[in-house]
C-alpha cells in the first residue's frame, strides 16, 4: 500500500524510488533515533511545526522518505514522536540535575530540578510551544491516575517535594499540591518570558523560581 505523502495523499514514486534495505536486527530503533534527531535539529531551525515535513526531515536524516514512514505513518505520527523526544530529553535534564546534588540537600534537589526546566524551556523554544501545545493525557477513568509525557514531569517534581517531607523539610502544604503550585507558577513565568523575548533576564526567572519554592516551605 503506497504511504501517505505530507499532504494527505500518497507517496509518488520519487518518495519510494530507492526503497532503504532493511536495517540488521537491533538496527531499526537506531535509525528511528537518527530520524528523531534529524526532526529536532530541522525543527529548531524551522518557524513553527507547519514548516516540517517528511521530505525536509529525510533530506537532513540523509535517508529517503520511505525509510520514515517504516517508522511513522505520517507527520503527525513524527511530531508525536518528536514531542515525546523533548520530553524524555527534559526528563533526563532534569534527573542529571537532581542528581549533580548532594543527597542530602532535598531543597537544593528541588531547585535544580526546576532550574533545569526553566533553562530547557528558554533554550528551545519552539520546542517548549510544540510539547505543550501536544499535550496527550490518559486515564480518566474513575480512580485511575492521568498519564502523559507532561504529567510524567510533574510527577517528577511531586516525588522531590515528597522526598523534602519525608527528610523533615516542613512544607505549608502537602507535598502534592506544593509541588503542582511550583511547577504551575514556573510554567507561566516562563510562559511570560516567551511572550516578550529579550524584555527579561533569564537569571531573574530562576530567582523567581527560587523565591517561589520558598514560599511553600515553613
Amino acid at each position: 500500500m503506497p504511504a501517505a505523502r505530507d499532504d494527505g495523499g500518497v507517496a509518488d514514486e520519487g518518495d519510494l524510488a530507492a526503497p532503504r534495505v532493511p536495517n540488521p536486527w537491533g538496527q531499526g530503533e537506531r535509525l528511528r533515533t537518527e530520524i528523531l534527531d534529524a526532526a529536532v535539529r530541522l525543527f529548531s531551525e524551522l518557524d513553527g511545526e507547519e514548516a516540517l515535513t517528511i521530505r525536509g526531515v529525510a533530506r537532513a536524516a540523509g535517508i529517503a522518505p520511505a525509510s520514515i514512514y517504516q517508522h511513522f505513518a505520517d507527520k503527525a505520527a513524527l511530531v508525536r514522536g518528536v514531542v515525546d523526544h523533548d520530553y524524555e530529553r527534559l526528563s533526563a535534564i532534569m534527573h542529571e540535575a537532581d542528581e549533580s546534588v548532594d543527597e542530602d540537600d532535598v531543597v537544593g534537589r528541588v531547585r535544580a530540578q526546576m532550574h533545569a526546566y526553566c533553562r530547557f524551556a528558554i533554550a528551545n523554544p519552539g520546542h517548549y510551544r510544540l510539547m505543550l501545545g501536544n499535550r496527550r493525557i490518559s486515564g480518566r477513568t474513575p480512580g485511575q491516575r492521568p498519564q502523559g509525557p507532561l504529567l510524567s514531569i510533574v510527577e517528577a517534581v511531586i516525588e522531590a517535594f515528597e522526598r523534602c517531607d519525608r527528610a523533615g523539610e516542613r512544607l505549608r502544604l502537602p507535598s502534592e499540591r506544593a509541588a503542582v503550585m511550583v511547577f504551575v507558577g514556573t510554567h507561566g513565568r516562563v510562559a511570560l518570558y516567551h511572550s516578550a523575548p529579550g524584555g527579561d533576564e533569564a537569571d531573574r526567572i530562576l530567582a523567581f523560581v527560587d523565591e517561589l519554592i520558598s514560599l511553600v516551605f515553613d
